[in-house]
């Protein structure tokens, strides 16, 4: 069983392993959350200066934003996992 790496855009990968959400950032607790993770430096900018459509966060507590649609990311997991059956 490899490292399976999931692409969030712009050449980044994040670890399919670590992921325990992909949410959207237009709600006010994900604010918050973003907030939080910035003010303890657990946060990762992935969006090259781009709007943030998808805020990931990992089992470490990072938070990781990415420019790509959280569907998008999502079904990219979705993918990955499947690859790893075969």
């Amino acid at each position: 069983m490899g490292l399976s790496l999931i692409n969030i855009g712009f050449g980044n990968v994040v670890s399919a392993e670590r992921i325990i959400s992909i949410v959207s950032p237009e709600s006010a607790p994900i604010k918050r959350i973003i907030s939080v993770a910035r003010d303890t430096n657990k946060l990762v900018d992935a969006t090259y200066g781009r709007r943030t459509r998808a805020v990931i966060i990992t089992d470490s507590d990072h938070v990781v934003l990415s420019a790509v649609q959280p569907e998008t990311v999502g079904q990219r997991v979705i993918t990955s996992d499947d690859s790893q059956e075969e």
